[in-house]
């Protein structure tokens, strides 16, 4: 979450710098991660054994999203959206997310914000600035609805995870938890729109202690998105994730379904260095195991649109210095996603750089996805490729009052296809839809993908190419990011023995020589190919 006022004590250009400058900069910018006392020896998505690995995320924004009971609402809020979005609608959409072959829920914050008593209600609506970290905001439901929803999605077959805000909090007085904590706060600087959580303090994480497992005891909540993960020492983010794993590991023992696997990912949009000095911690003391894949992410936008900035490149920032694993440490499993509340939608970003081919850009995006080692993250309205029309140009006249400022302009309202009123879907959105839930059962199908070790093949300027392999399974995925067609010539001798090729998503079988096998990517095109 980065608000529209500050983004606490950390610059907001910050990483689009980063990303933007020369590779001798990037590579200043990397941290050096690996040179600790090494407590493994490979990443943990690369064959390892977290079950976090194989998570497949669709990621609502909670007052935006769908409007399931008309009788509470916000009203108000950033962004172009109806500002209606309610649990209810959630419990409403359960089924079309779960056709989509995702597996896992994040809602963004449904905790109390003591609408409008600190002076900003479309601040309150966004639920990142909470009074109270044990009752649901009024205006999106009610404790019992929350565990209606996580009851229903977990029948579905559904994980559901909760947006913890464990820096900073509603200037309002905060309530109490259960037990009677309350943490130390401090007001922050002029102007901050809350209050900022004092760390290292024992009170402080006692109280956050409480908020992170309660949910997980209580409502058996499967983990936390975590806000803003560096206004936290990782130091407390440690003993927060052992607590949390801990009532995660005792809903187990007491033989419950759910409950029991206690993912925490952290939220820190900066370089590689920064996210593995704030969020993951070192090999040797590991702090939060997860954290979004910003630097990568800014690799597939730039290799396939632009970014917010409008900077570009092709393929070779797919595989770049400052975005590559090795960055950080080897428990780390990072979590891959192409959009969220914060940026610019995939689809307004192809505008933005004036291109076509929305969706076959949003088909390849998704291919480097189904082929990513670890936890994914959709944004709800990719499925589709939901734009905001003639939003090819940044806006910079009053966008907050057009809800059209690039942090908040992707909070459009959902449309739902069978449970929003009047949403009819072009033949090209069915299209995409249902090829991104095609690719989410062969990721599913095939661990080479999801947890797979990868051995880069090329990077070029057109063309990417990675093997993966998982026991014996061997998955080769090859992306074309230019708008003419390209052949791969696949070295055999990287390969066990295999006498063909099959092409995941298509079925199409290619045979192979015993030295070079010639595979041609059309543009724009990802494929997923299986040796058999």
């Amino acid at each position: 979450m980065k608000t529209e006022l500050i983004k606490a004590g950390l610059p907001i250009a910050v990483l689009i710098g980063i990303i933007a400058c020369s590779s001798s900069t990037d590579n200043a910018a990397v941290t050096s991660i690996n040179a600790d006392t090494a407590q493994a020896t490979s990443y943990a998505c690369y064959e390892g054994e977290e079950e976090a690995c194989n998570l497949r995320v669709y990621q609502v924004m909670m007052e935006s999203f769908v409007n399931g009971d008309d009788s509470i609402n916000y009203d108000q809020g950033y962004g172009t959206s109806h500002h209606k979005g309610d649990l209810q609608g959630v419990i409403d959409s359960l089924d079309y997310i779960k056709s989509l072959n995702v597996n896992a829920i994040w809602m963004t914050p449904v905790f109390d914000s003591c609408e409008g008593a600190a002076g900003n209600v479309k601040l309150d609506a966004t639920g990142y600035f909470a009074c109270d970290y044990f009752n649901v905001d009024p205006n999106f439901g009610s404790n019992e609805k929350l565990k209606e929803l996580i009851d229903t999605a977990h029948d579905k077959g559904l994980y559901v995870f909760l947006d913890g805000v464990f820096g900073h909090t509603n200037k309002a007085q905060l309530q109490t938890s259960p037990t009677g904590k309350l943490p130390e706060l401090d007001a922050g600087d002029s102007g901050y729109p809350g209050q900022l959580v004092v760390y290292p303090n024992s009170d402080s994480e006692a109280f956050f202690t409480e908020v992170a497992t309660y949910w997980i005891s209580k409502y058996k909540i499967d983990g936390w998105r975590l806000d803003q993960a560096y206004q936290v020492p990782t130091e407390t983010w440690t003993n927060i994730r052992q607590a949390v794993e801990a009532a995660a590991e005792k809903n187990r023992r007491d033989g419950n379904s759910w409950g029991t696997l206690g993912y925490m990912v952290g939220e820190v949009w900066n370089s590689a260095g920064y996210i593995a000095d704030t969020a993951y911690g070192t090999n040797a003391n590991p702090a939060l195991k997860s954290a979004f894949d910003f630097p990568l992410r800014y690799g597939l936008v730039q290799a396939l649109a632009v970014e917010e900035s409008g900077a570009s490149g092709n393929a070779t920032k797919l595989n770049a210095d400052w975005n590559r694993i090795e960055n950080y440490p080897y428990h780390a499993m990072p979590n891959l996603m192409l959009g969220n509340h914060d940026l610019v939608r995939f689809a307004d970003l192809i505008q933005r750089g004036h291109l076509d081919d929305s969706i076959k850009r949003h088909k390849a995006a998704f291919s480097f996805m189904t082929a990513y080692s670890g936890p994914i993250t959709f944004y709800y309205g990719e499925e589709i490729a939901d734009e905001v029309p003639d939003f090819a140009d940044k806006v910079t006249v009053n966008c907050v009052a057009q809800g059209l400022c690039d942090d908040h302009v992707a909070r459009t309202s959902g449309k739902i296809d069978g449970v929003v009123d009047g949403v009819i879907l072009s033949s090209e959105q069915e299209d995409l839809k249902n090829w991104l839930a095609s690719a989410m059962k062969v990721r599913s199908e095939h661990p080479a993908l999801y947890n797979g070790s990868r051995t880069n093949l090329l990077t070029s300027s057109t063309l990417y190419a990675d093997l993966k392999t998982y026991a014996d399974e061997q998955i080769v995925y090859v992306l074309n990011t230019a708008e003419s067609d390209a052949t791969f010539n696949l070295d055999m001798g990287r390969l066990e023995t295999t006498s063909k090729l099959v092409d995941l998503m298509t079925g199409e079988e290619i045979n192979v020589s015993s030295d070079n096998t010639m595979i041609s990517v059309p543009a724009l095109t990802g494929r997923l190919l299986k040796a058999e």
